[in-house]
């Protein structure tokens, strides 16, 4: 009869470190550099850190809290400098905002996610602390600044999320072709305004209309006053 093994008590065992925002947010984008986005849910998550879901819920709240987290922690990745711009706030603010897109840009599951996550991190804070610097040295109304910089962010993550689930869509190029065809087969007679903006609806590269995107928001924002309450409110 073979000996039974003697139990192993509990106090030889290695204590687990306790539990943390910051170790919780740390493993969740060690999980979604390793198996996506998708897999990082509160239940995958206990997992990797060995507890209970419901551990997990006295440091975050929900799956869309914890996105927004990972998207902050991401977010430390932004180039804040404006490095290799011109010594011109136009240009380094060009730079930062392509720093970010590049960052969404390299994880589409989050790129889409930052469509409607909210971070509230330090470095969400940063960013937000540089664009406006940048912004205002444009001389604008401090008003038209403070909105100017959703306004920004936002076409930077739609842009992001849009060539990023372009780039690992296998079938968004076969997409983008059945498009460009009925544009340019488009009947005049009936859609004469598409058939006399042809080829032009489908022409530059990808960096030129990110750059034209860019000059159109900026312009709109130091030029366009916003309306009612707000314009006095923030002087």
């Amino acid at each position: 009869m073979a000996a039974r093994r003697a139990p192993i008590s509990r106090r030889d065992r290695p204590a687990k470190p306790a539990l943390s925002r910051r170790w919780i947010v740390d493993t969740a984008v060690a999980l979604m550099r390793a198996e996506g986005l998708e897999k990082v849910t509160m239940r995958r998550l206990a997992q990797e850190l060995d507890t209970g879901p419901a551990s997990l819920y006295v440091y975050v709240a929900n799956t869309a809290e914890l996105h927004a987290a990972v998207l902050d922690a991401l977010l430390g990745e932004v180039d804040l400098t404006g490095a290799g711009a011109e010594e011109d706030w136009r240009e380094q603010l060009r730079a930062v905002l392509t720093s970010y897109t590049l960052v969404l840009f390299a994880h589409p599951q989050l790129a889409r996610s930052a469509l409607v996550a909210r971070p509230s991190g330090e470095n969400y804070l940063r960013l937000v602390e540089r664009v406006l610097e940048l912004l205002a040295r444009s001389g604008a109304p401090g008003a038209q600044v403070a909105w100017g910089v959703d306004k920004l962010l936002q076409d930077a993550t739609a842009t992001a999320a849009e060539q990023a689930t372009q780039e690992h869509d296998p079938a968004s190029h076969e997409d983008w072709s059945a498009t460009v065809r009925a544009l340019r087969d488009a009947d005049e007679a009936t859609h004469p305004a598409i058939a006399s903006h042809m080829p032009l609806l489908v022409a530059g590269s990808a960096h030129d209309r990110l750059r034209w995107s860019f000059d159109v928001l900026v312009n709109g924002i130091t030029r366009t006053p916003v309306p009612g309450p707000a314009r006095g409110a923030a002087g």
